[in-house]
Parts: C-alpha cells; structure tokens; sequence
C-alpha cells in the first residue's frame, strides 16, 4: 500500500478492464516518472473524449456527431444490418472490408449470471429499426461463446416472425490452427459449417 494520491491512483488504473493490480501500479509509476506536459495531454484527452463523444441516435456506435461515420455514409448498404455486442466489434468488422451495411451496437450480451436480460440490451430499438422495409437481412455477428449464443438465440426468436433473412456469422477452425488443438465445439462447427472446395 502506498500513501494518499498515489494509492488512489493504483486503485482508479485498478478499475479499468483488463488492468490488474501489478499492471495498474506500474502504469501509476510510469505516470509519476513521466513529464509532465505528456501526462497533461493525457488528462486534457480523458476530459475531452468524455466531453465530445456520445452514442450514435441510430447504431449506438460511438461518435463524435449525432450520428456516426457509418450511419451518414450514402455509399453503406441499407438493407443489410450487422448486430454486433460491442463498439470494439464494429472496428474489428471494419478492418476485414468484406461488409459494406450498417451496424446496430447492442452494449453487450445476454448473461444471466451477471445480470444482463435482454431488457439491458437495445434489442428494444434494433426492433424499431426493422420496421423500416428497406431493411431484408440481418446478420447475428455475436460473440461465439455461451453469453453470445444466447443473444443469437433470443435475437433469431424475436426476429424471425418479422419476414427477416436473418443469418449468424460462420464459426470454425482459425487460420494457421491446428486440427488436434481445436477443442470439440470449435471443429464441430467447422464441419457444420463446410463449404465448398473452390
């Protein structure tokens, strides 16, 4: 334990996710060490990333404008909508420039263990959105583990009386893996999910 600011500062780092004890004090250290004006600007960021950014009125994705980026782009795809739990899941689809629609951000996954029911969910507003009919399919990119094939799930029974295509995204072996270390799930999908050969 160290004294005053400095612990507080250990225990705020401590808060952040994926940022354990050892990690949020060799970060509070690397603070201390550091010169000011870079710590400075790191501050006038946190203030201002906090003061600008907001959640889009549309997709719920971050944005610095009413709407985001996505959602004011003439050039997207307007029949075809990406469900995804997260912010961070719309940059990772981004990166692969194989999906060219519009996205609709959740904030995050059905877990009964942690208290999150569908009513935590914006599935309230994804419903909205589909009563546009320009809207013909919907693509489920969930997490593939128990939290977000549940939200597939739920998602696939409250959307399938609406006349939706709605399809889930593949799931399998990754590239570069190896058969013998994939565990059952893993490769039970691969096969079930098989294509063909081109």
């Amino acid at each position: 334990m160290y004294e005053g600011v400095v612990q507080d500062l250990i225990d705020e780092l401590g808060r952040l996710p994926g940022v354990g004890p050892k990690s949020a004090q060799r970060i509070a250290f690397h603070l201390l060490q550091a010169d000011p004006a870079d710590v400075h600007r790191l501050a006038s960021i946190l203030n201002e990333v906090k003061a600008k950014v907001k959640f889009c009125s549309v997709c719920f994705n971050v944005s610095e404008e009413e709407t985001c980026r996505i959602c004011r782009d003439p050039r997207r795809e307007p029949s075809v909508l990406c469900v995804v739990e997260e912010y961070k899941d719309v940059v990772a689809i981004e990166r692969t420039r194989e999906f060219r629609g519009r996205y609709h951000v959740l904030g995050g996954a059905i877990s009964p263990i942690d208290g999150i029911g569908p009513d935590q969910l914006r599935i309230r507003e994804l419903v909205q959105r589909l009563n546009d009919p320009g809207i013909t399919e919907v693509i489920l990119a969930t997490d593939p583990n128990l939290e977000g094939e549940a939200t597939a799930t739920y998602l696939t029974r409250q959307l399938s009386p609406l006349g939706l295509k709605v399809t889930r995204l593949a799931s399998g072996l990754p590239v570069g893996g190896d058969l013998e270390y994939a565990d059952e799930v893993t490769l039970g999908r691969a096969f079930a999910g098989r294509r063909a050969a081109e």
